[in-house]
Formats: C-alpha cells, sequence, structure tokens
C-alpha cells in the first residue's frame, strides 16, 4: 500500500501521521491554576474598576474584601482550636476511663 508525502516523512515509517501518538508537552498543572487565578483576579479588577471609575477604588474594595476574610478566619480560628480542645480533653477521659475499667475488669479475672 502506497501513502502519501506527510505519512512517508512520519517518525514511524510503517504508521500513518494521523495514527501516531499525540505528545503533550505542557507545562507544570500548578502554573496551569495559578495563571488562571490571575486571569480571574485581574478581570475582577477591571470590572470593578469599570464599575468604580476608578481603579484605585475597585482596588480599595477587593482589599474591603480580603479584610473582612482575614479578620473572619483569625476571629474563628482561636474559637476552632478552643473547642478543638475541649473535645481532645473529653475524649482521652474517656479513653483513661475505659481503660482502668478494662485494667479492673482484667485484675478482677486474674484473681479467680
Amino acid at each position: 500500500m502506497r501513502f502519501s508525502e506527510p505519512v512517508r516523512m512520519a517518525d514511524d515509517d510503517h504508521s500513518p501521521v494521523w495514527a501516531r501518538t499525540k505528545r503533550r508537552r505542557g507545562a507544570n498543572p500548578l502554573v496551569g491554576v495559578l495563571v488562571t487565578l490571575l486571569a480571574v483576579f485581574g478581570v475582577l479588577t477591571a470590572v470593578l474598576g469599570i464599575k468604580e471609575r476608578s481603579l484605585a477604588e475597585g482596588g480599595a474594595i477587593m482589599d474591603g474584601w480580603i479584610s473582612a476574610g482575614i479578620a473572619t478566619v483569625r476571629g474563628e480560628a482561636p474559637k476552632v482550636a478552643d473547642e478543638a480542645v475541649d473535645v481532645a480533653g473529653e475524649a482521652a477521659g474517656k479513653a483513661g476511663d475505659a481503660a482502668q475499667a478494662g485494667a479492673a475488669a482484667a485484675t478482677e479475672e486474674l484473681k479467680k
């Protein structure tokens, strides 16, 4: 069977060009995520700049959102940490009580 010119120029002499596997030469997926986030951030900045008729005012709105988010996280983190400490303390107390009860039961069995 005779193949056309592009087929004969393929890396593999026995397969046509369209049958070869495609090599993916892409960057790290993390780079793609970062570029996407930066693009979204840029579009948001542009939209807010158009809405507020000033990039500075649009940036100020975004700064307010970011600072409110950080304040929320900082305010909630100590509460969550305190609750986790309380729950862990209660669980440790229950585990200690169960271990003592098990040891007492084992001692009674050994005395018999």
